[in-house]
C-alpha cells in the first residue's frame, strides 16, 4: 500500500529545525521527518493510553483472573 499525500501548515521554526536534520544528513527528506515524528506521537499515545488503562485494573481482580484461566488451561491439557 503507497503513502497518502496530505498538505500541512506547520511552524516556520519548526520548519527550519526539520531542514537542518535533513541538511545534515539524519535524514533524506522533510516528508520523511515528519512521517516519522508522526508514527512517534501516535505510539507514545498508545502507550499512554495502555498506561491509563492498564492503572484503572485492579491488581486482586486481575490475578485471580489470571490464575483461574491458567488453572482452566491446566485442566485441558492432555494425561499422559
Amino acid at each position: 500500500m503507497g503513502a497518502a499525500k496530505i498538505a500541512i501548515s506547520i511552524d516556520p521554526k519548526a520548519l527550519a529545525q526539520v531542514d537542518r536534520l535533513v541538511k545534515s544528513g539524519r535524514f533524506p527528506s522533510r516528508s520523511r521527518v515528519i512521517q516519522e515524528a508522526v508514527e512517534e506521537k501516535l505510539v507514545r499515545l498508545t502507550r499512554g493510553r495502555l498506561a491509563r488503562e492498564c492503572a484503572k485494573l485492579d491488581p486482586v481482580v486481575e490475578k485471580a483472573m489470571a490464575e483461574e484461566a491458567f488453572s482452566e488451561e491446566i485442566g485441558a491439557w492432555p494425561a499422559y
